[in-house]
């Protein structure tokens, strides 16, 4: 295990490198690059603009602009904000702990309804409830985030009433029941994909556990069918889901992004498209560096905890 945790370990570490030379190329090769905001402001002159790219070290050739860059986040300095004027890591933390809530939601109900889902569509498979979970996760799927988000808005807050159209609190109330009214709408939106996503891997997972010889010997036993879903197949069946969860982060962030912007909800992904378009690009680096690592960690942890979860896995690790 602790060679396969070493190899991980540098697979990401070599990955991490490769995301951040791509992201510093792509922000600092893009037209009008980092300087361009400041020269749209049309308040500073050309002398203004040489001293300000010579104090930010704009002026030096990118292989060298992007050394100091990395030497910096190696020590814990990921520059300060265009924008803000403040710490890059600063305004992130100040960020996640919302993004983090409207992920960890929408992924409780995700799993919550997809693994049933899945399980009851495997043990009545073909059947009338199997057709219509396949149909919803085939929809679920084809929607755009963004459309669906939209709806729920109009229908939910416009028409009906009964949710906010936005943000994550009322100004000046700040109880659990307000914060958890204004977080159904996005984390809703946020779950859809994931549900049909983790029913259909849930599934397919069942259905190859209750063919097997143990699952038709307990049978034979006259152990209850409830019994032996829920204490044989079902622990079996979410050994593969542990990947699938590790998997899914990525999707989790970008469709994070997409809602957080659509309810003005003010995470992580509103925070990188105010970036883009203020053109504020050491706070575009460090979310795209921030959000990296956490996709790394968890995917890391997810081979972890399958490992640890079946011991074949384990074995072959070591």
């Amino acid at each position: 295990m602790t060679r396969f945790l070493i190899g991980r370990l540098g697979q990401s570490l070599l990955l991490l490198w490769i995301v951040s030379v791509v992201g510093f190329a792509i922000l600092h090769l893009a037209p009008g690059g980092p300087m361009s905001q400041f020269a749209e402001s049309g308040n500073m002159t050309q002398a203004d603009m040489d001293r300000m790219a010579e104090q930010l070290g704009l002026n030096r050739p990118l292989p060298v602009q992007y050394a100091q860059w990395l030497t910096n986040i190696v020590a814990g300095d990921w520059g300060v904000s265009y924008r803000d004027q403040q710490p890059v890591l600063r305004i992130i933390f100040s960020h996640l702990g919302a993004t983090f809530e409207l992920m960890l939601t929408s992924t409780v109900i995700a799993i919550f309804i997809g693994v049933w889902v899945g399980v009851l569509g495997a043990v009545w498979r073909y059947s009338l409830f199997d057709s219509v979970a396949t149909i919803f996760a085939m929809v679920a799927l084809s929607i755009p985030t963004f459309w669906f988000g939209l709806v729920v808005i109009w229908y939910f807050s416009i028409e009906l009433g009964w949710l906010p159209a936005g943000s994550r609190m009322t100004p000046g109330d700040g109880s659990f029941a307000n914060r958890f009214h204004h977080l159904i709408g996005p984390a809703l939106v946020l779950a859809l994909v994931s549900t049909a996503i983790w029913s259909r891997y849930m599934r397919s997972s069942m259905l190859d556990v209750i063919n097997q010889d143990y699952i038709r010997t307990a049978r034979s036993k006259g152990i209850s069918e409830w019994r032996i879903l829920t204490r044989h197949a079902l622990r079996n069946a979410l050994l593969p889901m542990i990947t699938i969860l590790g998997l899914q982060l990525p999707n989790l962030l970008s469709g994070a992004l997409v809602t957080e912007t659509v309810f003005s909800w003010p995470g992580m992904g509103r925070l990188f498209l105010d970036s883009i378009n203020y053109r504020d690009y050491p706070t575009v680096m460090g979310i795209l560096m921030f959000t990296a690592i956490l996709v790394l960690i968890g995917n890391l942890i997810a081979d972890i905890l399958y490992g640890l979860a079946d011991p074949r896995i384990g074995g072959r690790a070591r």
